[in-house]
């Protein structure tokens, strides 16, 4: 058999130097890109950035190097330059949608911002209504700003710093803000960028340590002294996809919860109060609290229960509790065991059975203003892998009660923190502010003195027309307040998520009109919305005054059966809505555009000819039956009809002979929301007043013509009475009446 032969040596020689000379000469292989080719990373790098390293630290960011990264070095031309990161994987701020807005941003080791660019977002308005480049070109704007710098939209910011809003899309822009503001100060404090940077700081406030009361664990939790934080497994996993993390590694922690499963439930308060903490650890053990805080320093108290332990075992092994911290302003408050006492339970009854409870102190460098809110920020970690894990991070926020506590006065020279976003936008609207709440004041009175109206229908006309017009005019196409139905999906996505207020507060004549709404709803129903606050119904209400009586226009009316099946409609819309929104609020928002308010309203008509169309449609049907859209085809109005049953007075009146027989009211209501049997369906009432109006009506309704003809009558009759008396010289009616004897 024969056998390879092996080159001679000088030849193995030779091939081998010629192998190792080709992989030398040979390009190195790409290296792994930390984001997706289609980011625009390059749009975003800082100064003189050549190349992008791998996300690293936490949170997470990408450096950025002037040279290749082979050459990394302080004396090469691989020094670090800035950092690159997407906010999603460092904050989580909800827009508009109840979904962040994730961006990518640069920074440079200066912590400026560098370019921000808009990866993805869900808001409605900028899919089917406002142009999408326009929060694109709002995101330009932070180019140039410093990470410890608050700019503000509209004005009002630091000097130089105020940025250009999207008129229309008022919370997104406010959202996209703080995202991006906040995701830097995240990145540049973690990196040690700002923490040579003066930042203004203010005096703590001081705990009035003699004021104490008895308090009840319900009094507390009630009060907000003691705040909670209820996560289950649903929740949970709903955020880790969120942030793209794998399902969990079988063999992992609580990896068999799933759904409604609770995952914890953390309490959690500030102690040095003395009502909030003698209430809670009795006198004796508090004053032990007390006397064991140096000056300066500050206990919290967290109590847990459910299968995740927000203390964990890290603290263990390395000293640090790695599960929670603290963050107030710019500052990032961490325990360690020293800061941590336990202890087995509480004094008040009636709180949860806890499965740890523990006391932790802040120490004095970290400054620590109880006075102020405070975020506790809960760390959440999902096994991947036997060696892989991921975080997400969950926060909730605290403020101490302000009877508990008294603000220190700030030197007129001293800075102050940044006001909150929703505050700054509501004081840059006064004056609107101003306006509605007059007007919302004018139609509480009109809805409170209605009988005095009614009983003066021609009054009654031009103060209905006069505010209608308003609504239209000064609430929908100048104010842009016209509410929909895409409020209610995204509050009610919100209770079943991160739920903040500061999300709807962005938009002040917004948040004002829902709570009169909602005050409306218990009061008077539905109608005082749908009737008077309606922007579009009010386009309506006006299409079909012109198309009645000045074009003489012909109406529509279905038979009562056929109008009153016709209304089951916009709740089966309601419905499905509400449906899509549970799966994809996304998705629900885009169908949510079977309201036309956006076209007819918000844009005043300015879309695609589809749009138009639809809602051109819907104010020309109008003219020839009064309101079609707000009758069969309002999601909104089905929505603000349910808790309307539940109103507390029963304001319009009707009269018994109302149905049986008479019908005029009910034939001359617009809406036809009076059955013929007489009574008024509160679901369809606009409380327009005009049934009111003919209640009183002395001419016109029957009972009232005849209590009208009963006076007049009586004057009449008795005078003739009289005079027959006179002539007959006795009584000449009623039970006076006597027949007199004749004389003989």
């Amino acid at each position: 058999m024969a056998t390879a032969r092996l080159p001679a040596a000088p030849g193995r020689v030779a091939a081998l130097l010629g192998g190792l000379l080709a992989l030398l000469l040979a390009p190195p292989a790409p290296a792994a890109e930390p984001f997706p080719a289609d980011y625009p990373v390059e749009e975003v790098l800082p100064e003189g950035g050549r190349s992008l390293g791998e996300l690293e630290g936490e949170p997470p960011a990408a450096p950025v190097y002037r040279g290749q990264r082979e050459g990394r070095g302080e004396g090469g031309g691989g020094k670090v330059v800035g950092y690159v990161f997407v906010t999603d994987q460092v904050v989580h701020i909800p827009a508009y949608s109840g979904k962040p807005v994730n961006m990518l941003v640069g920074m440079d080791t200066e912590g400026t911002i560098t370019g921000a660019k808009v990866l993805h977002h869900e808001e409605p308005i900028l899919k089917i209504g406002i142009p999408e480049h326009t929060l694109f070109d709002f995101a330009e704007q932070f180019a140039g700003i410093h990470a410890t710098d608050h700019p503000q939209v509209g004005g009002g910011g630091d000097e130089s710093v105020d940025l250009d809003g999207i008129s229309g899309a008022t919370v997104t822009v406010m959202a996209v803000n703080d995202t991006v503001m906040a995701a830097a100060r995240e990145v540049a404090r973690s990196r040690d960028i700002i923490a040579g940077r003066a930042v203004a700081e203010r005096e703590p406030a001081t705990i009035k340590t003699d004021r104490f009361a008895e308090k009840s664990w319900e009094e507390l939790l009630g009060e907000g002294s003691i705040r909670r934080l209820h996560l289950t497994a649903g929740e949970v996993s709903k955020r880790f996809e969120e942030a793209d993390v794998a399902e969990a590694w079988s063999g992992s922690e609580l990896a068999d919860l799933t759904g409604e499963d609770p995952f914890i439930e953390l309490y959690y308060t500030y102690l040095n109060a003395p009502t909030v903490g003698r209430n809670l650890l009795g006198d004796s053990r508090y004053q032990r609290v007390m006397d064991g805080l140096a000056e300066g320093e500050h206990a919290l108290l967290f109590m847990g229960t459910g299968p995740y332990s927000f203390k964990g075992s890290g603290y263990v092994r390395g000293g640090i509790f790695d599960r929670i911290r603290v963050e107030q302003g710019l500052d990032t408050i961490t325990f360690q065991d020293l800061d941590h006492d336990r202890i087995r339970d509480i004094a008040p009854e009636g709180h949860p059975d806890f499965t740890e409870v523990g006391i932790f102190t802040i120490r004095k460098k970290f400054g620590f203003d109880p006075g102020s809110a405070w975020d506790l920020i809960l760390r959440v970690g999902r096994s991947v892998s036997p060696t892989e894990r991921e975080f997400v991070n969950f926060t909730a926020r605290y403020q101490l009660p302000g009877e508990y506590y008294e603000a220190a006065e700030q030197p007129a020279a001293q800075a102050a923190g940044p006001m909150s976003t929703w505050k700054r936008v509501w004081l840059d609207k006064p004056v609107q502010i101003g306006i509605l709440v007059a007007a919302l004041t004018l139609l509480t009175a009109i809805m409170v003195f209605q009988e005095w109206l009614a009983k003066r229908p021609r009054v009654l006309f031009y103060v209905r027309r006069g505010f209608l017009l308003f609504t239209l005019l000064w609430i929908g196409w100048y104010a842009l307040a016209q509410l929909s139905v895409v409020n209610v999906l995204t509050f009610v996505n919100a209770l079943f998520g991160d739920f903040s207020w500061s999300t709807f507060l962005m938009d002040p004549l917004v948040f004002i009109l829902w709570t009169f709404v909602a005050v409306s709803l218990l009061l008077w129903g539905r109608g005082v919305f749908c009737g008077w606050l309606c922007p579009f119904g009010a386009l309506q209400d006006y299409a079909n005054y012109i198309g009645r009586y000045i074009l003489r226009l012909p109406q529509i009316h279905f038979p009562f059966k056929v109008h009153e099946r016709l209304w089951a409609i916009k709740y089966v819309i309601l419905l499905v809505l509400f449906g899509i929104s549970l799966q994809s609020m996304s998705a629900a928002e885009k169908y949510a555009e079977v309201e036309p308010f956006k076209t007819a309203i918000t844009m005043h008509f300015f879309r695609e000819w589809g749009f138009v169309l639809y809602a051109g449609v819907l104010v020309v049907a109008s003219a020839f039956q009064h309101k079609f859209y707000c009758r069969y085809l309002c999601p909104l109005g089905a929505a603000l009809a349910i808790p309307a049953r539940i109103r507390l007075f029963d304001w319009l009146k009707r009269h018994k002979e109302c149905g049986t027989p008479c019908q005029i009211c009910a034939n001359e209501c617009e809406v036809q929301a009076i059955h013929p049997e007489g009574h008024i369906n509160p679901n369809e009432c606009h409380f327009c007043l005009d049934c009111q109006s003919t209640y009183w009506n002395e001419y016109k309704c029957p009972p009232m013509v005849q209590r009208r003809k009963r006076r007049e009558r009586g004057p009449k009759a008795r005078e003739k009475a009289k005079e027959m008396e006179e002539a007959l010289g006795y009584p000449a009616s009623g039970e006076e009446y006597r027949v007199k004897p004749v004389d003989d």
